[in-house]
């Protein structure tokens, strides 16, 4: 049976998130806009920089801020290469922190696709709905 282009799309973002050079949380992001894939991110470190997995997490808080998170990385990468993505959708494993909302929603990111509910900020929920910005999971 063929997939469906929102599984499509999300399991790509898993493929991505092997990536990942951070083992606390593998996490891959895709862009998207009418069917064509823009601009992929997974979490890790600065280019050029150690990865966690070599030397170790930089923890505060409870959380690594060695990495830089799959949608910043997803963004970065469009902006990077010239690619619009103003309209476009994204497809991230792993539901976005507050940090990476911002971003997605100043981009001009649509919509948002997650498939593990993995702290969920309730910020997120409101600005979303404010913004007209459709969060929805894909199972």
């Amino acid at each position: 049976m063929r997939k469906d282009w929102h599984k499509y799309f999300m399991d790509i973002a898993e493929l991505v998130s092997e990536r990942s050079t951070c083992d606390r949380k593998k996490v891959g992001a895709v862009i998207v806009k009418d069917k064509n894939i823009l601009a992929t991110g997974y979490n890790g470190s600065i280019a050029g920089l150690e990865h966690c997995d070599d030397v170790g997490h930089d923890l505060v808080g409870g959380h690594c801020v060695r990495t830089i998170h799959a949608e910043q990385n997803a963004i970065v990468q469009a902006a990077k290469h010239g690619v619009a993505i103003n309209g476009a959708e994204i497809y991230v494993n792993t539901y976005p922190c507050w940090n990476c909302f911002k971003l997605i929603a100043n981009s001009g990111i649509r919509a948002i696709y997650y498939k593990d509910a993995y702290n969920i900020d309730t910020r997120i929920q409101e600005a979303a709905r404010k913004l007209k910005i459709d969060i929805i999971e894909i199972r």
